[in-house]
Formats: structure tokens, C-alpha cells, sequence
């Protein structure tokens, strides 16, 4: 499977695709709401929608699929520290 988050500058993005084939990459943590109208609408926290040409479950797949890294480092880590359990 292609990883389709990255880490940049200690903020995780997920990468989409505009319908004209351009991409970019939206913060992970910023999405508040993601719709199928038919179109996929992506809402912000701070309610900038963008419409993506990925249908909603691929988004949300990605979104899953960076919050398990998230959370899998955020282990690792603490594991490293000697703080398992804490």
C-alpha cells in the first residue's frame, strides 16, 4: 500500500487530489468533517471546505492510516523511555 500521509516539519498531512489532477497535502489534525455529496468535501476546523477528487473512504483510509503511525510512534516512544503503561 503507497503511504499517502507524510511528516513535514513536525505537521502530519494527508495527500489529495484536486479534480484537474493537481495534488497537495492537507494537515491531518485540521479535518472536522469529511462528505459525500456526491463530490467529497473535505471541512477544516476552521470551516475552509475543499472538494477532492478522492471518494470520502479513500480519505478517510488515509486519515486512519496516519493517526495508527501517529499513535505507533507516540508508543515506540514512550516504550524507548522506559514510561510503558503511563
Amino acid at each position: 500500500m503507497a503511504v499517502n500521509w507524510v511528516q513535514r516539519k513536525d505537521v502530519e498531512v494527508i495527500l489529495v487530489s484536486r479534480f484537474n489532477g493537481s495534488q497537495y497535502y492537507i494537515n491531518a489534525e485540521l479535518i472536522q468533517l469529511i462528505e459525500s455529496t456526491p463530490d467529497t468535501v473535505i471541512t477544516l476546523t476552521n470551516h475552509t471546505k475543499m472538494v477532492v477528487k478522492e471518494p470520502a473512504e479513500k480519505v478517510v483510509e488515509r486519515v486512519i492510516e496516519y493517526q495508527r503511525q501517529v499513535r505507533h510512534s507516540l508508543v515506540n516512544q514512550r516504550l524507548r523511555n522506559g514510561k510503558a503503561g503511563s
